[in-house]
C-alpha cells in the first residue's frame, strides 16, 4: 500500500514564498516518477511538476523559473519550493508518485496553497 501526505500549504501574500512537502510510505525501493499537480475551483486538475528517479525535471510554463521540484530518496520526500507566487497559483495542489513496473499513479489527499492580492 503506498500513501501519500502532503504538508505545507497556507495562506501567503503575492510574492511570497512556501514550500510544499510530500512523504510516501509503502514499498519506497520502487518510488519512481515524483510529482505535483494542482486544481483550482472549478478547473480540472492540472500538471505542475514531476521528477524523476534520476532527477530529471519538468514544469507547467506557468510555474517556470519560479517553482522548484526536488526529492530526497533517503527520505521519500519531494517538494515543492514555490516563489513569487502569483493569486493564479490558488489551489489544492496534490502529490503523485508510481512505482516501477507500474502504470498506476497514487495520489495524497491534497494540500491549499492560497495567495492573496
Amino acid at each position: 500500500q503506498v500513501q501519500l501526505v502532503e504538508s505545507g500549504g497556507g495562506l501567503v501574500q503575492t510574492g511570497g514564498s512556501l514550500r510544499l512537502s510530500c512523504a510516501v510510505s509503502g514499498p519506497i525501493n520502487r518510488i519512481n516518477v515524483m510529482g505535483w499537480y494542482r486544481q483550482a475551483p472549478g478547473n480540472q486538475r492540472a500538471f505542475v511538476a514531476t521528477i524523476s528517479s534520476r532527477d530529471s525535471t519538468n514544469y507547467a510554463d506557468s510555474v517556470k523559473g519560479r517553482f522548484i521540484i526536488s526529492r530526497d530518496n533517503a527520505r521519500s520526500t519531494v517538494y515543492l519550493q514555490m516563489n513569487s507566487l502569483k493569486p493564479e497559483d490558488t489551489a489544492v495542489y496534490y502529490c503523485t508518485t508510481n512505482l516501477a513496473g507500474s502504470g498506476r499513479y497514487y495520489w495524497g489527499q491534497g494540500t491549499q496553497v492560497t495567495v492573496s492580492s
